[in-house]
Protein backbone atom coordinates (compact mmCIF):
# COMPACT_ATOMS: atom_id res chain seq x y z
CA UNK A 1 0.00 0.00 0.00
CA UNK A 2 3.25 2.71 0.57
CA UNK A 3 3.67 1.84 -3.04
CA UNK A 4 0.70 2.88 -4.40
CA UNK A 5 -1.71 -0.91 -4.32
CA UNK A 6 -4.79 -0.51 -3.09
CA UNK A 7 -6.41 -2.40 -0.22
CA UNK A 8 -7.65 -6.12 -1.22
CA UNK A 9 -11.16 -6.93 -0.16
CA UNK A 10 -11.38 -9.55 -2.53
CA UNK A 11 -8.68 -12.08 -1.89
CA UNK A 12 -8.52 -13.31 -5.62
CA UNK A 13 -4.58 -13.67 -7.36
CA UNK A 14 -4.14 -11.34 -10.32
CA UNK A 15 -1.87 -10.73 -12.53
CA UNK A 16 1.34 -9.89 -11.45
CA UNK A 17 2.19 -8.15 -14.91
CA UNK A 18 5.58 -6.46 -13.57
CA UNK A 19 7.20 -10.17 -12.65
CA UNK A 20 9.06 -11.09 -15.64
CA UNK A 21 10.09 -14.30 -16.48
CA UNK A 22 12.95 -14.26 -19.32
CA UNK A 23 16.57 -14.77 -19.44
CA UNK A 24 18.00 -11.79 -16.93
CA UNK A 25 21.28 -11.60 -19.03
CA UNK A 26 21.10 -12.09 -22.93
CA UNK A 27 18.23 -11.94 -25.47
CA UNK A 28 18.38 -13.30 -28.78
CA UNK A 29 16.46 -11.62 -32.18
CA UNK A 30 16.07 -13.88 -35.02
CA UNK A 31 17.16 -12.21 -38.40
CA UNK A 32 16.14 -13.45 -41.84
CA UNK A 33 19.26 -15.46 -41.97
CA UNK A 34 20.93 -15.05 -38.27
CA UNK A 35 20.26 -14.94 -34.77
CA UNK A 36 21.97 -11.80 -32.96
CA UNK A 37 22.53 -12.10 -29.15
CA UNK A 38 22.43 -8.77 -27.56
CA UNK A 39 22.97 -7.92 -23.83
CA UNK A 40 19.26 -8.16 -21.93
CA UNK A 41 17.96 -5.02 -20.49
CA UNK A 42 16.78 -4.26 -16.70
CA UNK A 43 14.02 -2.49 -15.93
CA UNK A 44 14.15 0.63 -13.81
CA UNK A 45 14.64 -0.27 -10.33
CA UNK A 46 15.69 1.65 -7.14
CA UNK A 47 17.04 -1.72 -5.65
CA UNK A 48 17.81 -4.95 -7.40
CA UNK A 49 18.84 -8.04 -4.35
CA UNK A 50 18.66 -11.68 -5.67
CA UNK A 51 20.30 -14.96 -5.22
CA UNK A 52 21.86 -15.68 -9.31
CA UNK A 53 22.46 -19.16 -10.26
CA UNK A 54 25.41 -20.52 -9.11
CA UNK A 55 27.57 -22.55 -12.03
CA UNK A 56 30.92 -22.21 -12.26
CA UNK A 57 33.06 -21.39 -15.10
CA UNK A 58 33.78 -24.80 -15.80
CA UNK A 59 30.74 -26.35 -15.89
CA UNK A 60 29.16 -23.37 -18.25
CA UNK A 61 29.85 -25.10 -21.51
CA UNK A 62 28.04 -28.46 -20.42
CA UNK A 63 25.23 -27.28 -18.66
CA UNK A 64 24.51 -24.20 -20.39
CA UNK A 65 25.75 -25.40 -23.60
CA UNK A 66 28.06 -24.14 -26.54
CA UNK A 67 26.51 -21.62 -28.18
CA UNK A 68 24.95 -20.04 -25.25
CA UNK A 69 28.10 -20.02 -23.34
CA UNK A 70 30.24 -18.25 -26.40
CA UNK A 71 27.60 -15.75 -26.60
CA UNK A 72 27.12 -15.10 -22.95
CA UNK A 73 30.59 -14.36 -23.09
CA UNK A 74 31.55 -12.23 -26.02
CA UNK A 75 27.91 -9.69 -24.82
CA UNK A 76 29.78 -9.39 -21.65
CA UNK A 77 33.21 -9.38 -23.00
CA UNK A 78 35.78 -6.70 -21.51
CA UNK A 79 33.17 -6.09 -17.91
CA UNK A 80 33.51 -9.82 -17.18
CA UNK A 81 36.70 -12.07 -17.44
CA UNK A 82 36.03 -15.50 -19.79
CA UNK A 83 36.82 -17.55 -16.73
CA UNK A 84 34.63 -16.37 -14.19
CA UNK A 85 31.63 -17.99 -13.03
CA UNK A 86 28.03 -17.37 -14.04
CA UNK A 87 27.42 -15.31 -10.84
CA UNK A 88 29.32 -12.70 -11.63
CA UNK A 89 27.71 -11.03 -14.49
CA UNK A 90 24.76 -9.86 -12.48
CA UNK A 91 27.26 -8.47 -10.54
CA UNK A 92 28.79 -6.78 -13.33
CA UNK A 93 25.02 -6.03 -14.56
CA UNK A 94 24.12 -4.61 -11.44
CA UNK A 95 27.54 -1.85 -11.24
CA UNK A 96 26.72 -0.78 -14.86
CA UNK A 97 22.80 0.00 -14.08
CA UNK A 98 24.56 1.89 -10.76
CA UNK A 99 27.04 3.72 -13.59
CA UNK A 100 24.33 3.97 -16.24
CA UNK A 101 20.38 3.47 -15.22
CA UNK A 102 20.44 5.48 -11.92
CA UNK A 103 19.82 2.05 -9.79
CA UNK A 104 20.46 2.97 -6.25
CA UNK A 105 21.92 -0.43 -4.64
CA UNK A 106 22.26 -3.82 -5.51
CA UNK A 107 22.46 -6.77 -2.62
CA UNK A 108 23.37 -10.54 -4.40
CA UNK A 109 24.21 -14.16 -2.75
CA UNK A 110 27.12 -15.67 -4.62
CA UNK A 111 29.38 -18.48 -3.77
CA UNK A 112 32.68 -17.59 -1.86
CA UNK A 113 34.87 -17.74 -4.58
CA UNK A 114 33.67 -14.15 -5.77
CA UNK A 115 36.31 -13.36 -3.35
CA UNK A 116 39.50 -14.80 -5.76
CA UNK A 117 40.86 -15.20 -9.45
CA UNK A 118 39.11 -14.25 -12.29
CA UNK A 119 36.10 -13.84 -10.01
CA UNK A 120 37.39 -11.48 -7.74
CA UNK A 121 37.93 -8.92 -11.22
CA UNK A 122 34.37 -8.25 -11.02
CA UNK A 123 34.48 -7.02 -7.25
CA UNK A 124 37.74 -4.81 -8.31
CA UNK A 125 35.57 -2.68 -10.45
CA UNK A 126 33.12 -2.51 -8.43
CA UNK A 127 35.45 -0.93 -5.47
CA UNK A 128 36.82 1.64 -8.23
CA UNK A 129 33.64 2.48 -9.39
CA UNK A 130 31.53 2.24 -6.21
CA UNK A 131 31.47 0.97 -2.77
CA UNK A 132 30.77 -2.20 -1.05
CA UNK A 133 28.91 -1.06 1.62
CA UNK A 134 28.05 -4.23 3.50
CA UNK A 135 28.99 -7.65 2.98
CA UNK A 136 28.95 -11.36 4.66
CA UNK A 137 32.32 -12.73 2.93
CA UNK A 138 31.70 -16.48 4.62
CA UNK A 139 28.27 -18.09 5.14
CA UNK A 140 27.57 -21.72 5.22
CA UNK A 141 24.19 -22.62 2.83
CA UNK A 142 22.32 -25.82 2.04
CA UNK A 143 22.29 -26.11 -1.82
CA UNK A 144 20.30 -28.84 -3.35
CA UNK A 145 21.15 -30.96 -0.05
CA UNK A 146 25.02 -29.56 -0.78
CA UNK A 147 26.95 -27.59 2.21
CA UNK A 148 28.71 -24.81 0.01
CA UNK A 149 30.09 -21.69 1.18
CA UNK A 150 28.83 -18.03 0.12
CA UNK A 151 29.31 -14.71 0.52
CA UNK A 152 26.63 -11.79 0.61
CA UNK A 153 27.60 -8.61 -0.98
CA UNK A 154 25.55 -5.10 -0.92
CA UNK A 155 27.03 -2.33 -3.14
CA UNK A 156 26.38 0.90 -4.37
CA UNK A 157 24.42 3.46 -2.90
CA UNK A 158 25.13 6.61 -0.72
CA UNK A 159 25.00 4.32 2.85
CA UNK A 160 27.06 5.95 5.79
CA UNK A 161 28.15 3.00 7.61
CA UNK A 162 30.27 0.12 6.02
CA UNK A 163 29.79 -3.51 7.70
CA UNK A 164 31.51 -6.84 7.52
CA UNK A 165 30.45 -9.43 8.98
CA UNK A 166 28.17 -7.10 10.80
CA UNK A 167 31.07 -4.94 12.55
CA UNK A 168 31.71 -1.33 11.41
CA UNK A 169 34.74 -1.06 9.17
CA UNK A 170 36.53 1.46 7.34
CA UNK A 171 36.14 0.05 3.80
CA UNK A 172 35.54 -3.34 2.37
CA UNK A 173 38.22 -4.74 -0.33
CA UNK A 174 37.27 -6.62 -3.73
CA UNK A 175 38.56 -10.29 -1.66
CA UNK A 176 36.18 -9.04 1.15
CA UNK A 177 38.55 -8.15 3.79
CA UNK A 178 38.68 -5.07 5.90
CA UNK A 179 40.37 -2.31 3.24
CA UNK A 180 44.09 -2.09 3.82
CA UNK A 181 45.04 1.17 4.05
CA UNK A 182 48.37 3.22 5.27
CA UNK A 183 50.09 6.60 4.37
CA UNK A 184 51.08 5.23 0.67
CA UNK A 185 48.09 2.89 -0.02
CA UNK A 186 44.59 4.25 -0.41
CA UNK A 187 42.97 1.02 0.35
CA UNK A 188 41.61 0.38 -3.58
CA UNK A 189 44.75 -0.78 -4.79
CA UNK A 190 44.88 -4.37 -6.28
CA UNK A 191 48.38 -6.67 -6.04
CA UNK A 192 49.91 -6.63 -9.60
CA UNK A 193 51.18 -9.82 -10.98
CA UNK A 194 55.57 -9.79 -10.81
CA UNK A 195 57.36 -10.14 -14.08
CA UNK A 196 60.16 -12.00 -11.53
CA UNK A 197 57.34 -14.95 -10.42
CA UNK A 198 56.28 -16.03 -14.10
CA UNK A 199 57.36 -19.53 -15.51
CA UNK A 200 57.72 -21.18 -11.96
CA UNK A 201 54.50 -22.10 -10.82
CA UNK A 202 52.22 -24.44 -12.61
CA UNK A 203 49.18 -26.58 -11.70
CA UNK A 204 49.40 -30.28 -12.13
CA UNK A 205 48.31 -32.56 -15.33
CA UNK A 206 44.33 -32.17 -15.89
CA UNK A 207 44.05 -35.74 -16.81
CA UNK A 208 40.48 -35.63 -18.48
CA UNK A 209 40.17 -39.50 -18.62
CA UNK A 210 41.00 -42.46 -16.00
CA UNK A 211 44.32 -42.78 -17.34
CA UNK A 212 45.35 -43.75 -13.54
CA UNK A 213 46.87 -47.64 -13.05
CA UNK A 214 47.67 -49.51 -9.54
CA UNK A 215 51.00 -49.80 -8.71
CA UNK A 216 50.76 -53.73 -9.45
CA UNK A 217 49.45 -53.09 -13.23
CA UNK A 218 52.79 -50.47 -13.55
CA UNK A 219 54.90 -53.00 -12.28
CA UNK A 220 53.78 -55.82 -14.41
CA UNK A 221 53.98 -53.84 -17.30
CA UNK A 222 57.60 -52.39 -16.94
CA UNK A 223 58.31 -56.42 -17.11
CA UNK A 224 57.15 -56.05 -20.67
CA UNK A 225 59.11 -55.72 -23.66
CA UNK A 226 57.72 -53.14 -26.49
CA UNK A 227 58.54 -53.88 -30.12
CA UNK A 228 60.11 -50.57 -30.73
CA UNK A 229 62.68 -51.49 -28.13
CA UNK A 230 61.95 -48.45 -25.35
CA UNK A 231 60.81 -49.45 -22.12
CA UNK A 232 57.22 -48.62 -20.96
CA UNK A 233 59.09 -46.23 -18.28
CA UNK A 234 58.84 -43.98 -21.07
CA UNK A 235 55.09 -43.49 -20.44
CA UNK A 236 54.40 -45.05 -16.98
CA UNK A 237 54.85 -42.55 -13.98
CA UNK A 238 54.16 -42.45 -9.92
CA UNK A 239 50.94 -40.57 -9.79
CA UNK A 240 50.65 -37.89 -6.77
CA UNK A 241 47.90 -35.65 -6.14
CA UNK A 242 46.87 -33.56 -2.73
CA UNK A 243 45.72 -36.40 -1.10
CA UNK A 244 48.98 -38.32 -1.41
CA UNK A 245 50.82 -34.65 0.16
CA UNK A 246 48.79 -34.34 3.26
CA UNK A 247 48.30 -37.75 3.55
CA UNK A 248 49.98 -40.92 3.36
CA UNK A 249 50.41 -41.75 -0.39
CA UNK A 250 47.93 -44.52 -2.56
CA UNK A 251 50.72 -45.84 -4.59
CA UNK A 252 48.38 -44.94 -7.85
CA UNK A 253 50.84 -44.28 -11.26
CA UNK A 254 49.55 -42.25 -14.58
CA UNK A 255 49.89 -43.43 -18.15
CA UNK A 256 51.57 -40.17 -19.66
CA UNK A 257 52.31 -40.47 -23.14
CA UNK A 258 52.73 -36.64 -23.06
CA UNK A 259 53.17 -35.29 -26.81
CA UNK A 260 53.43 -38.19 -28.82
CA UNK A 261 51.57 -39.27 -31.77
CA UNK A 262 48.40 -41.76 -31.52
CA UNK A 263 51.65 -43.91 -33.89
CA UNK A 264 54.35 -42.91 -31.30
CA UNK A 265 51.87 -43.84 -28.57
CA UNK A 266 50.37 -47.36 -29.75
CA UNK A 267 54.30 -48.65 -29.98
CA UNK A 268 53.99 -48.77 -25.91
CA UNK A 269 51.53 -52.14 -26.51
CA UNK A 270 49.54 -52.03 -23.07
CA UNK A 271 49.27 -48.96 -21.94
CA UNK A 272 47.91 -47.96 -25.65
CA UNK A 273 45.91 -50.61 -25.08
CA UNK A 274 44.51 -49.51 -21.92
CA UNK A 275 43.89 -46.09 -22.55
CA UNK A 276 42.39 -46.78 -25.87
CA UNK A 277 39.87 -48.85 -24.18
CA UNK A 278 39.25 -46.76 -21.14
CA UNK A 279 39.85 -43.36 -21.76
CA UNK A 280 39.10 -42.86 -25.58
CA UNK A 281 35.11 -43.77 -24.35
CA UNK A 282 35.37 -41.04 -21.85
CA UNK A 283 36.08 -38.45 -23.98
CA UNK A 284 34.05 -39.38 -27.24
CA UNK A 285 31.08 -36.69 -25.96
CA UNK A 286 33.81 -34.17 -24.99
CA UNK A 287 33.12 -30.49 -26.15
CA UNK A 288 36.78 -29.83 -26.83
CA UNK A 289 37.90 -31.36 -30.50
CA UNK A 290 41.19 -31.60 -29.78
CA UNK A 291 40.47 -34.02 -26.32
CA UNK A 292 37.95 -35.51 -28.33
CA UNK A 293 40.50 -36.26 -31.47
CA UNK A 294 43.48 -36.82 -29.35
CA UNK A 295 42.40 -38.60 -26.41
CA UNK A 296 45.42 -40.41 -25.70
CA UNK A 297 47.04 -37.50 -24.06
CA UNK A 298 45.97 -35.56 -21.28
CA UNK A 299 43.51 -32.96 -21.37
CA UNK A 300 45.93 -30.56 -20.65
CA UNK A 301 49.27 -31.88 -21.29
CA UNK A 302 51.93 -29.49 -18.33
CA UNK A 303 53.98 -28.73 -21.83
CA UNK A 304 55.43 -25.36 -19.54
CA UNK A 305 55.89 -27.06 -16.09
CA UNK A 306 58.02 -30.35 -17.98
CA UNK A 307 60.42 -27.51 -19.74
CA UNK A 308 60.70 -25.93 -16.30
CA UNK A 309 61.58 -28.59 -14.45
CA UNK A 310 64.50 -29.56 -16.84
CA UNK A 311 67.86 -30.20 -15.76
CA UNK A 312 66.03 -30.33 -11.84
CA UNK A 313 66.00 -33.49 -9.68
CA UNK A 314 63.27 -32.05 -7.50
CA UNK A 315 60.60 -29.47 -7.39
CA UNK A 316 58.18 -28.16 -4.82
CA UNK A 317 54.66 -29.08 -4.20
CA UNK A 318 51.48 -28.31 -2.57
CA UNK A 319 47.74 -29.60 -2.54
CA UNK A 320 45.99 -27.10 -3.89
CA UNK A 321 43.13 -27.61 -1.67
CA UNK A 322 44.44 -27.90 1.87
CA UNK A 323 43.31 -27.23 5.76
CA UNK A 324 47.22 -26.45 6.11
CA UNK A 325 49.40 -24.49 3.85
CA UNK A 326 52.38 -27.07 3.58
CA UNK A 327 55.23 -28.11 1.01
CA UNK A 328 57.17 -30.64 0.25
CA UNK A 329 59.78 -32.09 -2.31
CA UNK A 330 58.88 -34.59 -5.07
CA UNK A 331 61.10 -36.09 -7.49
CA UNK A 332 61.12 -35.01 -10.95
CA UNK A 333 60.17 -38.49 -12.15
CA UNK A 334 56.53 -37.85 -9.98
CA UNK A 335 53.98 -36.79 -12.21
CA UNK A 336 51.82 -33.92 -10.23
CA UNK A 337 47.99 -34.45 -10.69
CA UNK A 338 46.07 -31.62 -11.34
CA UNK A 339 45.40 -30.95 -7.23
CA UNK A 340 48.43 -30.14 -6.84
CA UNK A 341 50.38 -26.82 -7.72
CA UNK A 342 54.17 -27.35 -7.87
CA UNK A 343 56.70 -24.79 -8.54
CA UNK A 344 59.95 -25.47 -10.94
CA UNK A 345 62.76 -24.93 -8.18
CA UNK A 346 65.15 -27.04 -6.57
CA UNK A 347 66.57 -25.22 -3.61
CA UNK A 348 65.72 -25.22 -0.08
CA UNK A 349 65.73 -21.57 0.37
CA UNK A 350 62.37 -21.20 -1.94
CA UNK A 351 60.72 -23.82 -0.37
CA UNK A 352 61.69 -21.75 2.89
CA UNK A 353 60.14 -18.89 1.99
CA UNK A 354 56.92 -20.51 0.34
CA UNK A 355 56.39 -22.31 3.66
CA UNK A 356 56.64 -19.54 6.16
CA UNK A 357 54.14 -17.77 7.82
CA UNK A 358 54.77 -14.52 5.48
CA UNK A 359 53.90 -16.48 2.68
CA UNK A 360 50.98 -18.40 3.86
CA UNK A 361 49.30 -15.09 5.01
CA UNK A 362 49.42 -13.74 1.52
CA UNK A 363 47.92 -17.11 0.04
CA UNK A 364 45.07 -16.68 2.36
CA UNK A 365 44.67 -13.06 1.73
CA UNK A 366 44.95 -13.95 -2.28
CA UNK A 367 43.00 -17.00 -2.56
CA UNK A 368 40.19 -18.47 -2.06
CA UNK A 369 37.63 -21.44 0.18
CA UNK A 370 36.47 -24.48 -1.33
CA UNK A 371 34.14 -27.65 -0.07
CA UNK A 372 32.46 -27.79 3.20
CA UNK A 373 35.34 -27.83 5.25
CA UNK A 374 35.86 -24.17 3.79
CA UNK A 375 39.57 -25.15 3.18
CA UNK A 376 42.00 -22.62 1.76
CA UNK A 377 42.69 -23.12 -2.38
CA UNK A 378 46.23 -21.88 -3.38
CA UNK A 379 45.70 -20.47 -7.23
CA UNK A 380 49.16 -19.85 -9.03
CA UNK A 381 47.94 -16.67 -10.83
CA UNK A 382 47.36 -14.79 -7.54
CA UNK A 383 48.77 -16.45 -4.68
CA UNK A 384 52.09 -16.40 -6.43
CA UNK A 385 52.36 -15.02 -9.28
CA UNK A 386 51.87 -11.35 -7.07
CA UNK A 387 53.44 -12.78 -4.17
CA UNK A 388 56.41 -10.08 -3.44
CA UNK A 389 60.17 -12.70 -2.22
CA UNK A 390 62.54 -10.57 -0.42
CA UNK A 391 64.60 -8.48 -2.04
CA UNK A 392 67.56 -10.36 -4.29
CA UNK A 393 65.73 -13.81 -3.59
CA UNK A 394 63.10 -13.91 -6.43
CA UNK A 395 62.42 -16.81 -8.91
CA UNK A 396 63.99 -14.76 -11.78
CA UNK A 397 61.69 -17.08 -13.96
CA UNK A 398 62.39 -20.13 -12.47
CA UNK A 399 65.94 -20.57 -14.51
CA UNK A 400 68.62 -19.88 -11.84
CA UNK A 401 70.82 -22.75 -10.83
CA UNK A 402 71.11 -23.84 -7.37
CA UNK A 403 74.38 -24.36 -4.91
CA UNK A 404 75.05 -26.73 -2.24
CA UNK A 405 76.80 -25.57 1.06
CA UNK A 406 79.30 -26.98 3.42
CA UNK A 407 76.09 -28.58 5.21
CA UNK A 408 74.28 -30.05 2.01
CA UNK A 409 71.96 -27.10 2.18
CA UNK A 410 70.77 -25.87 -1.87
CA UNK A 411 70.49 -22.20 -2.14
CA UNK A 412 69.81 -20.66 -5.50
CA UNK A 413 73.50 -19.45 -7.35
CA UNK A 414 74.58 -16.49 -8.46
CA UNK A 415 73.35 -14.38 -5.84
CA UNK A 416 74.57 -10.32 -6.28
CA UNK A 417 72.76 -8.03 -3.66
CA UNK A 418 75.17 -8.11 -0.73
CA UNK A 419 74.40 -9.69 2.25
CA UNK A 420 71.54 -11.86 0.60
CA UNK A 421 73.37 -14.93 0.44
CA UNK A 422 73.82 -14.73 4.09
CA UNK A 423 69.38 -14.83 4.25
CA UNK A 424 69.46 -17.59 1.47
CA UNK A 425 71.51 -20.16 3.19
CA UNK A 426 70.18 -19.09 7.14
CA UNK A 427 66.07 -19.60 5.29
CA UNK A 428 67.49 -22.46 3.82
CA UNK A 429 68.83 -24.48 6.74
CA UNK A 430 65.64 -23.92 8.20
CA UNK A 431 63.57 -25.54 5.65
CA UNK A 432 65.87 -27.75 5.67
CA UNK A 433 65.74 -28.92 9.29
CA UNK A 434 62.11 -28.37 9.18
CA UNK A 435 61.97 -30.65 6.34
CA UNK A 436 63.96 -33.89 7.38
CA UNK A 437 62.50 -33.29 10.63
CA UNK A 438 58.65 -33.66 9.37
CA UNK A 439 60.02 -36.57 7.26
CA UNK A 440 62.18 -38.63 10.07
CA UNK A 441 58.38 -37.78 12.10
CA UNK A 442 56.36 -39.60 9.19
CA UNK A 443 58.68 -42.27 8.15
CA UNK A 444 60.68 -43.26 11.90
CA UNK A 445 63.71 -45.78 10.24
CA UNK A 446 62.05 -47.96 13.12
CA UNK A 447 58.76 -48.74 11.24
CA UNK A 448 59.87 -48.26 8.27
CA UNK A 449 62.35 -49.45 4.98
CA UNK A 450 63.04 -47.97 1.38
CA UNK A 451 62.57 -50.22 -1.53
CA UNK A 452 64.81 -49.74 -4.62
CA UNK A 453 61.68 -48.02 -7.67
CA UNK A 454 61.09 -50.40 -9.92
CA UNK A 455 63.62 -51.18 -12.74
CA UNK A 456 62.21 -51.56 -16.22
CA UNK A 457 63.02 -54.25 -18.63
CA UNK A 458 66.50 -54.08 -20.85
CA UNK A 459 67.44 -51.20 -18.05
CA UNK A 460 69.89 -51.89 -14.70
CA UNK A 461 68.56 -48.70 -12.76
CA UNK A 462 65.36 -47.62 -11.57
CA UNK A 463 64.52 -44.24 -12.91
CA UNK A 464 62.17 -44.31 -10.14
CA UNK A 465 62.32 -42.50 -6.43
CA UNK A 466 62.65 -45.70 -3.66
CA UNK A 467 58.91 -46.67 -2.00
CA UNK A 468 58.76 -46.38 1.41
CA UNK A 469 56.67 -49.37 2.79
CA UNK A 470 56.12 -50.47 6.60
CA UNK A 471 58.37 -52.98 8.40
CA UNK A 472 56.13 -55.98 10.03
CA UNK A 473 53.50 -55.08 12.35
CA UNK A 474 53.40 -51.08 11.90
CA UNK A 475 51.09 -50.40 9.31
CA UNK A 476 48.76 -49.24 11.01
CA UNK A 477 51.34 -47.23 13.22
CA UNK A 478 52.46 -45.38 9.87
CA UNK A 479 48.59 -44.90 8.98
CA UNK A 480 48.16 -42.34 11.92
CA UNK A 481 51.69 -40.28 10.63
CA UNK A 482 50.54 -37.70 8.32
CA UNK A 483 50.98 -34.26 7.41
CA UNK A 484 47.48 -32.66 7.91
CA UNK A 485 47.24 -35.35 11.12
CA UNK A 486 50.86 -33.79 12.10
CA UNK A 487 49.84 -29.93 11.61
CA UNK A 488 46.43 -30.32 13.43
CA UNK A 489 48.61 -31.23 16.16
CA UNK A 490 51.39 -28.72 16.01
CA UNK A 491 53.61 -29.87 18.54
CA UNK A 492 55.86 -27.89 20.20
CA UNK A 493 59.24 -29.33 18.34
CA UNK A 494 57.24 -28.23 14.94
CA UNK A 495 56.06 -25.03 16.62
CA UNK A 496 59.29 -24.18 16.84
CA UNK A 497 60.95 -25.15 13.69
CA UNK A 498 58.06 -23.09 12.07
CA UNK A 499 59.19 -20.00 14.47
CA UNK A 500 63.01 -20.27 13.01
CA UNK A 501 62.04 -20.62 9.75
CA UNK A 502 59.52 -17.49 9.88
CA UNK A 503 62.32 -15.77 11.75
CA UNK A 504 65.11 -16.02 8.68
CA UNK A 505 62.52 -14.88 6.58
CA UNK A 506 61.62 -11.88 8.25
CA UNK A 507 65.29 -10.95 8.47
CA UNK A 508 65.42 -11.38 4.68
CA UNK A 509 62.79 -8.84 4.37
CA UNK A 510 64.61 -6.67 6.74
CA UNK A 511 61.72 -6.49 9.35
CA UNK A 512 64.04 -5.95 12.46
CA UNK A 513 60.76 -5.54 14.34
CA UNK A 514 59.28 -8.67 13.48
CA UNK A 515 58.26 -11.25 16.23
CA UNK A 516 55.74 -14.54 16.21
CA UNK A 517 53.10 -11.91 17.73
CA UNK A 518 53.00 -9.47 14.53
CA UNK A 519 49.09 -9.32 13.78
CA UNK A 520 48.54 -10.88 10.32
CA UNK A 521 47.14 -7.52 9.02
CA UNK A 522 50.73 -5.99 9.39
CA UNK A 523 52.42 -8.65 7.41
CA UNK A 524 49.85 -8.63 4.52
CA UNK A 525 50.51 -4.43 4.08
CA UNK A 526 53.61 -5.17 4.11
CA UNK A 527 53.63 -7.15 1.70
CA UNK A 528 50.87 -5.43 -0.43
CA UNK A 529 53.41 -2.03 -0.47
CA UNK A 530 56.29 -4.21 -1.93
CA UNK A 531 54.13 -5.80 -4.58
CA UNK A 532 53.10 -2.40 -5.41
CA UNK A 533 56.50 -0.97 -4.89
CA UNK A 534 55.73 1.55 -2.44
CA UNK A 535 58.26 2.32 0.41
Amino acid sequence: MQHGYAFKTNPVLEPLDHIECRDALVSFIEHEETIECKEAAWPSATVVIGNPPFLGNKRMRKELGETYTAALRNAYRGRVPGGADLVCYWFAKAKDQIETSGLGAAGLVATNSIRSGANREVLDTIVQTTRIFEAWSDEPWVNEGAAVRVSLVAFGGAHTTTKLNGIAVDGISSDLLVMQTSEHIDGSERPVKLDANVGVSFQGAVLVGDFEITQQTAVEWLRLPNSHGQPNSEVLKPLCNGRDINSRGRDMWVVDFNRRTKEQAMMFEKPFEYVEKTVKPQRADNTRRVRREQWWIHGEHGGGFRAAIAGHARYIATSQVSKHRIFVWLPVAVCPHQTVIVFARSDDTTLGVLQSRIHELWSLHMGSWMGKGNDPRYTPTTCFSTFPFPDGLAPNNGVAGIEATDDGVAIPRDLTKPGTRAHAIAIGQAAKTLVDRRDQYLNPPEWTERVPGAVPVGRTVSPYPDRIIPKTGHDSDLQERALTKLYNNKPAWLRGLHEALDGAVASAYEWADYTPAMPDEEITERLLALNLGVQ
